[in-house]
């Protein structure tokens, strides 16, 4: 059954969210406030900049602060032992995330991990963290992930080639920073890719099986922009009324996957960035028509909702939006500059089998598929992805 309005839901929400431009300095004031007087910051080189403000308020408040930038790209195992050990080193007793889902995740399992009580191969899994060792603020500088009011931390297996997830409410930040200014120097390839990851989070949300009212509203909500508002973003990063909105439709997309979470497009597109470093967004989008085509006739009123959203004109066949709708996100992909083969980055015909017998593993995902998936029906929904 999809959307059971009966099911047991729990919303565990962030303290507190400031949104607007210039809002990500008043971090400083919030921390102070509360008696913080070493911050550790988690950033990577492209972002570096946008920390210049912070650190200044921070500074003018009494607070030192160290800036960790050692990221690369999607987070792995060994770069978040290397963070730790350096929060501990600096003696931090707050911990902030300033970047995309990267920074933000790895901030998130700072600041949960860093009293040693548990280490990062305990928690590992939903609910197995016990609790957080300190205050934790995160400032989005993309629209995609939603890190900053999530659940969630994503880090990569190096040796498994795999993404693996702690899942906790534990990780839920203290404090989120939605400043649009911040997202403006985003390259146009990383606003299709976070907006796509974003619309991917809201599509999977509202047509789950454990779909609810009370996440539907968010869903739809953010589709609805990112139609509106992704390729406006793509294709002039100035444009700030349309960085604001794809700002808010992450933040909705975030607060989906709490209670919700995301289905199989994110379980088959872990192996995507796991062995071939794709983008995660990237690797969303190649999957997105593919996995919504094998789920159409579970819940097409479903997916007819989501074609209403993104612009399709109502008909009087469910099925038939439907598949419009589909037929608009891959467009809409495309005018983004998103290549949408497999084949584009590299991926062979003889690399199915393990993506798929990997994608499999990712059961705290593919149970809420609106439709079963099998070993077969992942390397099939690979195959049209080729």
């Amino acid at each position: 059954m999809i959307c059971d309005e009966t099911r047991l839901l729990t919303l565990t929400n962030v303290g507190l969210v400031r949104f607007g431009e210039g809002v990500a300095t008043m971090c400083a004031t919030d921390l102070a406030d509360q008696g913080v007087r070493r911050v550790f910051v988690v950033t990577t080189p492209p972002t570096l900049k946008h920390c210049e403000g912070l650190v200044a308020e921070l500074s003018a408040r009494g607070c030192a602060v160290a800036i960790w930038s050692e990221l690369v790209g999607e987070p792995t195992l060994g770069e978040f032992g290397v963070a730790l050990k350096a929060a501990k080193d600096f003696g931090a007793d707050a911990v902030v995330g300033l970047g995309g889902g990267s920074a933000m995740d790895v901030a998130k399992l700072v600041a949960a991990l860093l009293d040693g009580k548990q280490d990062l191969t305990d928690v590992i899994g939903v609910d197995r963290l016990r609790g957080r060792a300190l205050p934790l603020a995160c400032i989005p500088t993309t629209a995609g992930t939603g890190s900053e009011v999530t659940p969630i931390a994503i880090l990569s297996d190096e040796e498994e080639e795999l993404k693996k997830g702690v899942v906790s409410r534990h990780l839920v930040p203290d404090a989120a920073y939605l400043d649009p200014g911040l997202t403006v120097s985003m390259p146009p390839a990383v606003t299709a890719a976070t907006g796509l990851d974003a619309l991917t989070h809201c599509i999977e949300a509202y047509a789950n099986r454990f779909a609810h009212p009370l996440v539907d509203v968010q869903a739809l909500a953010g589709i609805a922009l990112i139609a509106a508002n992704l390729e406006r973003a793509v294709h002039d990063g100035s444009d700030i009324a349309a960085r604001a909105a794809m700002l808010r439709a992450s933040y909705y997309g975030g607060l989906c996957l709490g209670p919700v979470n995301t289905a199989a497009v994110h379980a088959l597109a872990y192996p995507l960035g796991g062995e071939f470093h794709i983008a995660h967004g990237v690797a969303n989008a190649l999957l997105l028509p593919h996995v919504l085509r094998f789920n159409l006739d579970a819940a097409p009123e479903r997916y007819a909702a989501v074609a209403h959203a993104l612009g399709v004109a109502p008909s009087a066949d469910a099925r038939t939006d439907a598949l419009a709708g589909i037929e608009r996100i891959v467009d809409l992909s495309r005018r983004c500059g998103v290549e949408m083969s497999m084949a584009r980055f590299g991926i062979t015909r003889d690399a199915i089998p393990r993506m798929a017998t990997a994608a499999m593993t990712v059961t705290r995902l593919l149970e809420r598929n609106p439709r079963v998936v099998t070993l077969d029906d992942c390397s099939r929904i690979y195959e049209a992805a080729l």
